[in-house]
């Protein structure tokens, strides 16, 4: 690792004591990029909690002399080990003081150590969102020798009437999730749903089921806010909500929201939304997020907008190969 720090700063492996510094450094982060708070504690204790995160070989955090948290990095991996998540952030008054080049290089060391891990003859990369706000961060990535491959947009839509009634096809219900017994179903919608998103690689079945199933158990979890289509007793398609958020007591998000596509081009999506819209804003959240490739293959960009959402910030996507070889990621809709 050729980068240093000064001998007042302090690196070590996050602690679940950390927590609430970390998410205070997250959201100092986002306030000064993109002028909000992006995170809320309960949901990143759930995060740190995860199957596929170990806090002592998977983070590193910087404390400066006063024991202040100013710099966080994680790296996420799994099965086949072919994408590998990092973050990394840095607070603003310390930026210029090789905390994110350290953190950087520490997490392209951590993640190097599964590239032995992936199926021989593919292709490995790292992958960091970043603001397109952040300037600094997008040079330091260039630097470190990231590209940037896709935008991503925020979008979001502030209702001050309730939205209009879901145009269901008599065909389908859109009714709550429920827990346990439709488990196992939600998780094979996700999964054939989000085959034809860009970036999507295929990942052991249980591997995803037991991260899904483990958000079923965070605090925040609402099962009542878990939308699933169903066309006779089958589960094609889902909208995943939070009314607890980051930004504050009027927004919520639709987290994930898919459609399997047989049932696709029915109106089945715009319904899902609408259906969401309406719940969220019965509780009070008249404000409502959502995140969409900007390129999405399946054109959800063009529904979201349709549904009266607008683009409210960009994120870059940068990406690092570790290895070549064969690229298995999803990078276009098959016939």
């Amino acid at each position: 690792m050729s980068a240093s720090l000064s001998e007042e700063f302090t690196v070590r492996p996050a602690e679940v004591d950390d927590l609430h510094a970390a998410v205070a450094l997250f959201n100092a982060c986002s306030m000064v990029q993109i002028g909000k708070a992006v995170i809320e504690e309960t949901e990143f204790g759930t995060e740190w909690k995860m199957p596929n995160l170990d806090l002592e070989t998977d983070t590193r955090v910087v404390l400066d002399s006063d024991g202040k948290m100013v710099g966080y990095a994680a790296v996420r991996d799994g099965a086949p080990y072919v994408r590998i998540f990092v973050q990394v952030r840095v607070h603003s008054e310390y930026e210029g003081r090789s905390i994110g080049t350290y953190l950087g290089q520490w997490a392209e060391e951590r993640a190097l150590q599964a590239v032995p891990k992936a199926p021989e003859g593919v292709r490995v990369a790292l992958r960091q969102f970043v603001p397109e706000a952040d300037i600094r961060a997008g040079a330091l990535l260039d630097q470190l020798g990231y590209q940037v491959v896709r935008h991503f947009f925020e979008m979001v839509i502030e209702m001050d009437a309730p939205p209009p009634e879901p145009c269901v096809p008599e065909v389908i219900v859109i009714r709550p999730f429920v827990c346990e017994t439709e488990d196992r179903a939600l998780v094979h919608t996700i999964r054939d749903a989000f085959k034809d998103h860009w970036g999507h690689v295929e990942s052991p079945f249980e591997e995803d089921y037991a991260e899904w199933v483990h958000w079923m158990d965070d605090p925040s979890f609402d099962q009542s806010l878990w939308f699933v289509v169903v066309a006779s007793d089958e589960i094609v398609g889902c909208s995943i909500c939070y009314d607890v958020t980051g930004e504050g007591p009027n927004v919520g998000t639709v987290e994930t929201l898919g459609v399997r596509r047989p049932w696709r081009r029915r109106g089945i999506a715009l319904a899902l939304l609408h259906h969401s819209f309406g719940e969220l804003y019965r509780r009070g959240r008249n404000t409502v997020t959502l995140g969409v490739d900007a390129k999405s293959l399946t054109g959800a960009l063009h529904l979201y907008e349709k549904a009266g959402m607008h683009v409210r910030h960009q994120y870059d996507c940068y990406e690092k190969e570790l290895r070549p070889g064969e690229n298995v990621a999803t990078r276009g809709l098959e016939d």
